[in-house]
Order: structure tokens, then sequence, then C-alpha cells
């Protein structure tokens, strides 16, 4: 628990320069909405309390961590990152709040040096050569991509890209990347160009027609239908893992209506979409 807002500045320091390779006073006071001079004043603590964490960088001005870096405040699962990057699970300085408890998938390994390298990639729109496995193909194969986002599915993160061996853009499962990665020139084929991805579609989900008018209306109540309906408007990239996340098999209905309970209704609209 972050108790102070010293505490999770100390904690931001070492999650910045872990995933990302390196921070600075300025960029620590602009994420914090402090001073310069309190910032500098942070990170000197932060490298009196975790001494060989961190070396000053002159040339580019920003303390990078060592090669005997350890987390001390962090738990070194890219989703901690990620998690922060995306607003979802940022640790607050708020004060008592009601119980509760959040469900934790098994924690996938990412490599520091290469999220570094993914992320530098995504901020400057360029190729990257990576390795990459799959259960298709579980040999190790060389990449090249162009990264253009993360992607939070619920259970996994992964990273929407261009691929150039596949000339598509195509979703990377995170911890399926292997080895070092070589960072290579600019690339024109960024998230703008992500035909999918810009695509906006809607689904439209209902009750199972199959239940009982009792038991429709008890999941109608649970979603906040209207009309007996609940649209839900995602990235065509992105429909196929809303679906799974709210469990919804479109290719076969389970022999079971109540374990079913939602069908998609207009899959002739959205079936170029899915996969």
């Amino acid at each position: 628990m972050l108790k102070t807002d010293t505490d999770r500045r100390a904690w931001l320091i070492e999650l910045i320069s872990y995933w990302e390779g390196g921070i600075n006073a300025t960029g620590l006071a602009a994420l914090c909405g402090i001073g310069r001079q309190q910032a500098t004043k942070d990170l000197s603590a932060y490298r009196e309390r975790f001494s060989t964490n961190l070396n000053y960088s002159s040339s580019l001005k920003t303390f990078q961590p060592t090669d005997y870096f350890v987390c001390g405040l962090i738990s070194g699962d890219v989703a901690e990152y990620l998690d922060w990057v995306s607003g979802q699970r940022a640790p607050t300085t708020a004060g008592s709040v009601l119980p509760y408890q959040c469900l934790r998938h098994p924690p996938r390994k990412v490599a520091a040096p290469l999220m570094r390298k993914l992320i530098q990639a995504i901020r400057e729109q360029r190729r990257i050569e990576v390795d990459y496995v799959s259960l298709s193909n579980p040999d190790h194969e060389g990449r090249v991509i162009v990264p253009h986002t993360f992607v939070n599915t619920g259970l996994r993160w992964h990273l929407r890209a261009w691929c150039e061996k596949s000339q598509g853009y195509r979703d990377f499962v995170l911890s399926r990347f292997r080895a070092e990665a070589e960072l290579l020139d600019l690339s024109p084929q960024g998230a703008g160009q992500d035909l999918a991805w810009q695509t906006e579609i809607e689904l439209i989900l209902a009750p199972d027609p199959r239940l009982s008018p009792a038991k429709r209306n008890v999941i109608e109540q649970d979603y906040g239908m209207q009309n007996e309906q609940l649209q839900l408007s995602t990235r065509a990239a992105l429909a196929n893992y809303l679906l799974q996340e709210m469990q919804v098999n479109y290719k076969m209905l389970d022999g079971t209506p109540e374990a079913q309970q939602l069908i998609l209704v207009n899959l002739d609209e959205v079936r170029q979409w899915l996969f």
C-alpha cells in the first residue's frame, strides 16, 4: 500500500525507469504535477534507498536502470506497468475504502529490455525485428513488425502491430516474444492505417430466446438492457475479445440456455470483423 505521495513517486520512479529504460526530474515533475526541485529531491531519495538501481547518463540527462537493478517497490510483472499506463489500477493515495478483492490472472513474463524497445517503437513509429512463437509455429520465428497499441483483453495483454510477413495488422501476445529485439527505421504503417482499429462497430446482444420470459428478464436487468437488447460500441479489431469477455459464443449455441445466456443478434452485420 502506497501511503503517501512520496511513496507513490518513489514507486513511479522505479516503475518507469525499469520498464521504459529511464526517467529524469522533468518527466517525473510533469507526471506528478510537482516542481522540478521536488522531483530532483525524490530521485535523490530513491537513489539513496536503492543505490545500485539507477545510474545517471549525462549525455541523455536521464537516470537509467543498471545491470544490477533489483525491484524493491514494483512487482516486476509487466501487467503492473501496463495497468498504470491504462489507468485501470494505478495506485492512489486516497483514504480508506470499502473492502474489495480482485481476481488476478497468473503473471506472464515479459523481459524489461524487450518492453523498453517495444515502447520506443510505438512512440517513434519504428519497425522492430523480434522473435515470436505461437501455437501454430512454436519455433522461434523472426518477424519485423510496427507496433502501435498495447491491448488488455481481460485475460492477457497483447500488442497490435503491422506484420511485414503477413502484410497486415495482427495481434501479438506479449508473453510470446522471445530474446532480444532490434529497433529499425521509421515506418508509415501506424494506427491510422489499421482499418480494423479505426472502424467502430456495434455489437447487439440479447438474452438467449430459449430462456423463459422470467429468466430473460433477469438477464435484461443484469445488463440494463433497453428493449431487450444491449448495444456495445467497440473497435472492430477488439470485437472478438469483447464477445469472449462477455462469454458470447456466436459460432454455436451452448446446449443449455442458462449457460449461453447471451446471443449476438447482428452477427451477419459484423461477421467480417470476427475470427
